[in-house]
């Protein structure tokens, strides 16, 4: 009645001569699709490290183990562009110092149905409506499908034929565009 639970010393060293293994033999196809899908070489370095971290981590037995390693690097590339993803509304409306003045995100997560709140929400759309019809087509579609679709820049230029640097180009006019249209209304409403 009195057993003693002990864990073999070697089980430790097979742990970690596994680990060692899977490192080497997926190291360089996990890069190859993480390089794929992100622009900066110290990004993918830092995706790969996190997904062997994950890995390395994991106490549940894994039964197909190169569909979850890529699978869970899938993931860490969606979370890091998320976090990347700059955000049009917080980027409307900084001063010279960087520091926002106005921001439009706080109407849209306020949930106290004022009427005021709804009347400016309206007229935040119909001027955002109105100014991308203003933006050549071309900028126009790459802002929506990037901002508002929240598909990646590789993906459209896949589509379109264009390069990822012509696709940012486009968005940063369009932004620049609606920066402007934008901040008239932003002024008629703290002036008014």
């Amino acid at each position: 009645m009195d057993k003693v639970l002990t864990i073999p010393t070697n089980m430790a060293e097979t742990r970690k001569n596994n680990i060692t293994e899977v490192i080497n033999a997926y190291s360089k196809r996990l890069m190859g699709f993480i390089r794929k899908r992100v622009n900066n070489e110290a990004d993918a370095e830092d995706i790969l490290q996190d997904v062997f971290y994950q890995f390395i981590g994991n106490t549940k037995p894994i039964e197909q183990l190169t569909s979850w390693l890529f699978t869970v690097t899938r993931n860490k590339i969606i979370d890091r562009q998320r976090k990347q993803k700059p955000g049009l509304l917080e980027d409307l409306y900084v001063d010279t110092d960087g520091e926002t003045l106005f921001e439009w995100t706080d109407l849209f997560f306020d949930n106290s149905n004022n009427p005021e709140t709804e009347y400016i929400r309206g007229l935040f759309w119909e001027v955002l409506h109105s100014a991308l019809n203003e933006l050549p087509a071309a900028q126009r579609d790459v802002f929506i499908l990037n901002e508002m679709e929240g598909i990646p820049f590789k993906i459209i230029a896949e589509q379109s034929g264009e390069t990822v640097n012509t696709l940012l180009s486009r968005k940063r006019y369009a932004v620049l565009h609606l920066r402007e249209r934008l901040s008239i209304l932003r002024d008629e409403l703290l002036n008014h």
